[in-house]
């Protein structure tokens, strides 16, 4: 009963959000959250409609983390970019963050908000509504800070000798794979997540101002 006079859709929620952060996603259900507040599975109903809504209320929580744009007169690049590293920072310190989004059915109000005004950032830096619209959906998870490594590649033996044995085979087979893969060694620059992800985003930013001063429309051939 101490447990359940304090209940509320928020304790709830960051319940929910220390359990996932723990042991993952899953370990978010609604026995667990429950067993960690001291009540009855029962009582988190009357704030919680289901298992859905939880992770829903979950996602608003930690996108609630990320910090306000502040009005600045820096230009809409530096303005979006920045904004997408701080949700980056955000949705990062909690692994489960791109499993609950990507199985999301619908977007909550937060969520709305949130890309509203990504949205109102371009849309101020001048750029087209038609042009926005196109940049959203360039961005994607982007939006999120998140990505996924589509093939991601076999990792390579530690043994200095199979490992020698490997890289000769892949060689082969995989001769512009292995001449990338050791430039890049060589040159003591590895695959850094922060890095590559900097790298496409400003990529897409940098296309977006490329195409905005052309006047592009998606009318034109």
């Amino acid at each position: 009963m101490a447990g359940k006079r304090g209940l509320s859709r928020d304790r709830i929620l960051q319940a929910a959000v220390g359990l996932a952060d723990a042991d993952g996603l899953d370990a978010a259900s609604m026995r667990r959250v429950a067993e960690a507040l001291n009540v009855t599975p029962m009582a988190l109903y009357k704030h919680v409609a289901n298992s859905e809504e939880l992770i829903d209320g979950m996602v608003d929580t930690i996108i609630l983390e990320i910090p306000p744009t502040i009005e600045t007169d820096d230009p809409w690049q530096v303005v979006l970019r920045r904004r997408i590293l701080d949700a980056r920072r955000v949705l990062g310190a909690h692994s489960w963050a791109t499993e609950a989004i990507e199985t999301r059915q619908e977007s909550t109000p937060t969520v709305l908000r949130y890309m509203d005004g990504l949205i109102g950032i371009m849309l101020k830096g001048g750029l087209s509504t038609d042009l926005v619209h196109h940049a959203m959906h360039a961005l994607s998870a982007r939006m999120w800070g998140l990505t996924r490594d589509v093939f991601p590649t076999p990792a390579m033996p530690t043994e200095p000798a199979d490992r020698a044995a490997a890289l000769h085979e892949a060689a082969v087979e995989y001769p512009s794979i292995v001449e990338m893969a050791t430039a890049v060694e060589a040159s003591g620059h590895g695959c850094d997540a922060d890095t590559e992800f900097e790298f496409a985003l400003d990529l897409l930013i940098d296309g977006f101002e490329r195409l905005h001063k052309s006047g592009w429309s998606p009318l034109r051939p």
